[in-house]
């Protein structure tokens, strides 16, 4: 059996409102430390970091084609992720030769790969929100504004402010694992209830079929 990963870093303490959140990335994988005694939850995550979480989350698979981007190393941590990201729709480039891995991802590109992400898995993605109602909705980008709909209203991203979105500012760490547990747990929330409904609809149908060929056995017999 393997041990589970503990939580242990210098610069996360019980008390912190993002502590569970990075307990939960930490033990499931997802995340690691920028060191053995670091997590650095107040620092930018970048583009290559989401999506490697994103293609551990799913389970890491083969991908056999090198990355399309001239600035992706077919040697660099990040390259399969990328290219799993890119052949499955849920990444671009910032241009048609360039990924920038390094480069800081804000709310509204993280909206927008969890909403594409989410399409991937075949998840409910119907929930929405209306982000009018903040003050800077405005500067939400138009390819994001669906994503943004979504993210709010599904809750994987709140307001930074009550009447705010800041959907240009850059995310953190600590916010990312955030988002990933809330968007795990709520799929895994739908995924059992449909499995439940699944196995009872399945029971049901097997009594009303078993109902129905005793009926008919005991007719044929009768006769």
């Amino acid at each position: 059996t393997e041990e589970p990963t503990t939580v242990s870093f210098d610069d996360i303490n019980e008390t912190d409102w993002f502590y569970e959140n990075v307990k939960y990335v930490v033990e499931n994988k997802l995340m690691n430390g920028v060191s053995d005694t670091e997590f650095a939850p107040n620092n930018t995550l970048t583009r290559a970091m989401l999506v490697t979480v994103l293609y551990r989350n799913a389970g890491e698979p083969e991908v056999t084609e090198a990355a399309s981007f001239a600035d992706v190393d077919a040697d660099s941590w990040y390259a399969n992720a990328v290219v799993w990201a890119e052949a499955n729709g849920i990444v671009n480039g910032v241009s048609d030769t360039e990924f920038a891995p390094n480069a800081n991802i804000t709310r509204e590109q993280i909206a927008t790969i969890m909403y594409r992400y989410a399409q991937y898995n075949g998840d409910d993605v119907t929930a929405v929100a209306d982000i009018e109602a903040y003050a800077d909705a405005a500067n939400v980008s138009d390819y994001a504004v669906d994503a943004m709909k979504y993210a709010v209203g599904s809750g994987l991203i709140n307001g930074k402010t009550e009447t705010t979105l800041n959907p240009q500012d850059n995310a953190t760490r600590a916010e990312i694992a955030t988002i990933l547990k809330r968007f795990i747990e709520a799929n895994a929330e739908v995924e059992e209830v449909v499995e439940e409904t699944t196995e009872e609809v399945v029971e049901e149908t097997t009594e009303e079929t078993t109902e129905e060929v005793v009926e008919e056995t005991t007719e044929e017999t009768a006769e």
